[in-house]
């Protein structure tokens, strides 16, 4: 034991028998930092200390967006190969036309060194390709949306595991002393289906979950004090229930308890650090012009990806953005030539610019970028009679940037109709264990105890980090 480890324990040993008071509140203090977000040391030299996760729920059609397949288009409405779909199993889709191909509408171009093929609808990406890792294999296990997001997201389609933004958060605590380690910001009409399991922190403390921030109105429910409530006044509440909560702590050493110390002092302190950071109209005219805010004020995709700069440059480690209505079956509201175009012009700017601004910064080197959803979609139409895709879970396109991965990279290649990798597939534990090795966690180390089993992000199953994408 160091001396240093001696005095902390007669410390606390005399904090302890002083539990109300002033000892007290310096007690829980120390405890809830030890406890809970402060920084630690990682496994491995790290490349990395931060993510922010571009989720788009529902299931982006990578055919119409990254893939060219030349085959696809030239056997458009002709039957796919039946090796293809034997013994595969789709969310949806008419039996009697599951294996009619559906070429893609839009029109494709290469860009960048890379050669990356990219479609008219992303104008923003299709110049900025070179900064980007494309892999084009990614496989996953679950075809329904609400599974298949919590298994993108906490590497299980079982409620109760930990997200990954919380996995990461334990493993390394946060830079950030007023805000959430880990904060969940939305756009488009809804949640993403699945809910906060998506973001929570299943066996691991309450403290290591996703914050979601509000666009609107105060930007956690009831974060504001009521006007007749001084500041001085609640710093008193606050210290008496913080007391009161750590006699609690003393006495079960439930670990919630020392959570809910934690949660109070970082409501306090968000009162002031929360309204600062959803303000954006300080940022300059140019800044917002590159994102492709009209209105400061406005809730959008682009907005929310203004806000991760400003939550990664204040230490937060984990941002995750949910962007929804990907879901393009076909139908009125799913219509893959209506909706898609939208939903491609609602992201577009927003993450070139996210990615164009870090760099500016300096912040891309330590921050990764991550851009995908659950699952693709498949090269088959869904029905004739509208214009559409089925869930995909055999090889979809995601992208990361900055963070030690190797800019200008293509990896993996599919068949000639995008069904299946043929070469280097990518599935989630790989990817999950890659995204831990560049933050200097050993997936295989990031485990917790709970109910006799060691849990981990990658599970049981074999991963390994894809060293070719790593620069």
């Amino acid at each position: 034991m160091t001396m240093l480890d001696s005095n902390n324990i007669q410390r606390r040993h005399f904090l302890r028998r002083c539990s109300v008071g002033l000892g007290g509140m310096a007690l829980s203090s120390l405890m809830a930092r030890d406890a809970a977000l402060a920084p630690k040391k990682p496994h491995l030299p790290a490349k990395a200390k931060n993510v922010i996760f571009l989720f788009m729920a529902g299931g982006p059609s990578q055919l119409d967006m990254f893939e060219y397949k030349p085959q696809l288009q030239k056997l458009n409405g002709k039957p796919i190969p039946e090796s293809y779909t034997a013994g595969k199993r789709f969310a949806f889709m008419d039996s009697s036309h599951r294996n009619n191909l559906l070429g893609s509408r839009y029109d494709f171009k290469q860009h960048g060194s890379s050669g990356m093929w990219v479609s008219h609808l992303l104008p923003h990406t299709a110049r900025m390709v070179d900064q980007l890792t494309f892999i084009t294999t990614c496989q996953t296990d679950l075809f329904n949306h609400a599974p298949a997001k919590m298994f993108m997201n906490t590497g299980s389609g079982l409620f109760g595991r930990p997200s990954m933004g919380a996995w990461i958060t334990y493993g390394l605590g946060s830079e950030c002393d007023n805000l959430p380690g880990f904060v969940v910001l939305q756009s488009g009409p809804r949640g993403p289906r699945g809910g906060a399991v998506l973001w929570g922190s299943g066996v691991l403390p309450t403290t290591y979950q996703g914050v979601p921030l509000r666009n609107q109105g105060d930007p956690i429910v009831n974060l504001s004090s009521p006007k007749e409530v001084s500041a001085a006044q609640q710093r008193e509440v606050i210290d008496a229930v913080r007391a009161l909560n750590t006699q609690r702590l003393q006495a079960t050493g439930d670990q919630e308890i020392n959570t809910r110390i934690n949660a109070y002092e970082m409501a306090f302190q968000m009162q002031t650090s929360a309204p600062e950071l959803m303000d954006i109209r300080g940022e300059k005219q140019s800044t917002l012009d590159l994102y492709g805010i009209k209105d400061p004020k406005e809730t959008s995709f682009a907005r929310n990806c203004l806000l991760a700069r400003r939550l990664v440059e204040r230490g937060v480690r984990f941002v995750q953005l949910y962007d929804t209505n990907w879901d393009h079956h076909g139908g009125p509201t799913e219509n893959l030539e209506m909706h898609l175009p939208e939903k491609c012009r609602d992201i577009d700017q927003g993450c070139a610019a996210l990615v164009m601004d870090l760099k500016q910064r300096g912040l891309l080197e330590d921050t990764i970028v991550v851009w995908g959803g659950e699952f693709g979609r498949t090269p088959m139409g869904e029905v004739r009679e509208r214009t559409g895709r089925n869930h995909h879970i055999d090889a979809f396109t995601m992208w990361f940037a900055g963070g030690g991965f190797k800019p200008g990279t293509i990896y993996g290649t599919t068949d000639e109709f995008g069904f299946g990798a043929v070469e280097n597939p990518a599935h989630v534990r790989h990817i999950h264990a890659t995204l831990l090795h560049q933050l200097g966690l050993d997936h295989e180390k990031l485990t917790v105890k709970s109910q006799g089993l060691d849990f981990r992000l990658t599970g049981v199953n074999p991963a390994h980090v894809i060293k070719d994408v790593l620069a």
